[in-house]
């Protein structure tokens, strides 16, 4: 029989297994060689607006709402408030011929807008935001009324499904059915596509560079360039801001801060079992896949925000695999500040670069 000192090597053993497990398979390759600031990284501004401290003001509004709300309420809360918005977005006032249509694309829901002098055959997939359990078309179109303005793009705004009622796998084939669906399909009828745009905010910009990826291994027709709005790209949350930016990340900051105190493998199993798919899955962390062969990649983020390092990671791995790619940071903003767009001039500063990015990509198109 075992005596209690062969039964606690025996459990240490399978803990320095377990442990092991979790770090290769679970953990992912290192990424700390990225971490440099990128060599086509454009800081806007030297500081921010002070336009900034309306954001702020309007975010203590949204963050009391919902937690104001009891603990079983609270998704639905969050979702609610997402799907209002911050602010009205004003393109859509008045008689400004900006319209909004309904559409079954590929089998999801979502919804066109487009502007006075859209062209059909120009067209931007848009995913929106939301941490993968909230966003939706509506609380976002202060995004997409502005993209269909600098891009002259027919947008299609995806409202595909959410977590947890839905597996994540999920939500990457509404993505997928929607980027098969816009190559052939655009807001009068079937056609193809002529000039293809992806874009999306923070879990809008996983999925969208998720897919050109994706893309491009299936063989499908690449996007003209890709527009990430302070996009999440690493499921392990090993980026140094993740932490280092916690603080001063007062969008996602109160949100993630107990979570980063749970021990880094406890982490990384919680989020295997919540996704149902290794943290370091391309399909889940885009940073850890294959970024060579890819369209031009616009990304843009705050320095203040916990994402910022996965934003850096990526352009300058995409760039050292040959992949254009660029990062444009603005400081002390919130996450996805373009939201913001009516009141903040920083917004307004993003978009008409996204508006150039565009044209660079179509050639001053």
């Amino acid at each position: 029989m075992l005596d209690w000192t062969h039964w606690a090597g025996l459990l240490a053993v399978i803990f320095f297994i377990a442990w092991l497990l979790i770090r290769v398979f679970l953990n992912g390759p290192a990424l700390r060689a990225y971490d440099s600031p990128p060599a086509r990284c454009t800081r806007v501004r030297e500081r921010a607006s002070p336009e900034h401290q309306q954001t702020l003001v309007l975010l203590a509004e949204a963050s009391a709402e919902i937690r104001a709300a009891p603990r079983k309420q609270r998704i639905a809360t969050i979702r609610r408030v997402m799907a209002r918005g911050f602010v009205e977005p004003p393109l859509l006032a008045g008689d400004s011929g900006y319209r909004v249509l309904a559409v079954d694309a590929g089998g999801v829901p979502g919804e066109w807008v487009l502007a006075p002098s859209a062209d059909p055959n120009r067209r931007l997939l848009y995913l929106h935001g939301g941490s993968f359990l909230s966003g939706c078309p509506q609380g976002h179109r202060v995004i997409t009324t502005e993209l269909a303005r600098v891009t002259g793009a027919a947008v299609l705004a995806l409202d595909y499904r959410l977590m947890p009622e839905h597996l994540r796998r999920d939500l990457i084939a509404d993505a997928q059915a929607g980027y098969r669906w816009i190559v052939d399909h655009g807001p009068v009828g079937p056609a193809p596509v002529r000039e293809l745009f992806i874009a999306g905010d923070s879990a809008g910009g996983n999925l969208a560079l998720m897919l050109i990826a994706w893309a491009r291994d299936a063989g499908l027709p690449a996007a003209t360039g890709v527009i990430a709005l302070s996009p999440g790209l690493d499921m392990t949350l090993s980026s140094p801001t993740v932490k280092g930016n916690l603080k001063t990340d007062l969008m996602l900051g109160p949100s993630l801060g107990g979570f980063l105190k749970v021990p880094a493998s406890i982490r990384l199993l919680l989020t295997w079992a919540m996704t149902r798919m290794t943290p370091p899955n391309p399909l889940v962390s885009p940073i850890f896949g294959d970024l060579s062969g890819l369209p031009p990649v616009l990304i843009q983020a705050s320095e203040a925000e916990m994402l910022l390092g996965d934003a850096r990671r990526y352009v300058n791995k995409a760039y050292a695999a040959g992949s254009p790619a660029e990062l444009e940071t603005w400081p002390e903003l919130l996450h996805v500040w373009h939201l913001f767009g009516p009141i903040l001039p920083e917004a307004e500063e993003a978009f008409e670069r996204i508006g150039q990015f565009v044209k660079r990509c179509t050639g001053g198109h």
